[in-house]
């Protein structure tokens, strides 16, 4: 009984260690070289399945992300501004699409795609502190969705985003939505 307690132990001990990576840590210029843009666009700059997304949804279930000053992958230079960053796989790779008053502006291409640690949106995402009438509010809604099912809307997958400096010349950008995280890196000046 004792070994088993043990293992155990050790199992729940094992499963909760970070898991990182080669290509997370590893060199971000090797990383960032071996990256391939984007060799494709969308007809108009139009999203194809983003009707398909939204349907399910009182507002769009895309992430929104500020930016303050311009960044740079290869020859593309991101603008200031606010985007719906988009995950979506074309012929096997994947890219986040930052869209732009629902136009795709840019086609960013992820050098690796993991699954969201279990609990990670509990630990990071704060709760919300509601008042006795938005609680009320919530539960009439929540009623409301159990009688008639077409009446409710789905929840809009949880989102998360990390921007960190690496050696003062690349930006690590991790997208967080729903089940996924999408890794993505960007250079802090132009190339030459």
């Amino acid at each position: 009984m004792k070994y088993i307690f043990q293992i155990f132990i050790f199992v729940i001990l094992f499963i909760n260690l970070p898991v990182f990576s080669a290509e997370v840590v590893g060199d971000p210029v090797r990383i960032y070289k071996n990256i391939e843009p984007a060799d494709f666009s969308y007809i108009h700059d139009v999203d194809p399945e983003q009707y398909y997304d939204m349907q399910n949804y009182a507002y769009t279930p895309y992430p929104l992300f500020r930016l303050n000053s311009p960044i740079y992958f290869k020859n593309i230079t991101i603008e200031p501004g606010y985007y719906n960053l988009t995950p979506r796989e074309h012929k096997g790779k994947w890219y986040v699409l930052f869209k732009d008053n629902g136009k795709v502006k840019y086609y960013i291409p992820c050098y690796l795609r993991e699954i969201v640690p279990i609990d990670f949106y509990k630990t990071h995402l704060p709760k919300p502190k509601l008042t006795f009438t938005q609680k009320v509010h919530i539960k009439f809604i929540q009623g409301v969705g159990r009688i008639s099912k077409s009446s409710k809307r789905a929840a809009a997958p949880k989102t998360f985003l990390e921007f960190d400096e690496m050696d003062n010349e690349f930006y690590s950008f991790v997208v967080y939505y729903g089940d996924f995280r999408y890794y993505m890196l960007f250079k802090a000046s132009p190339e030459d």
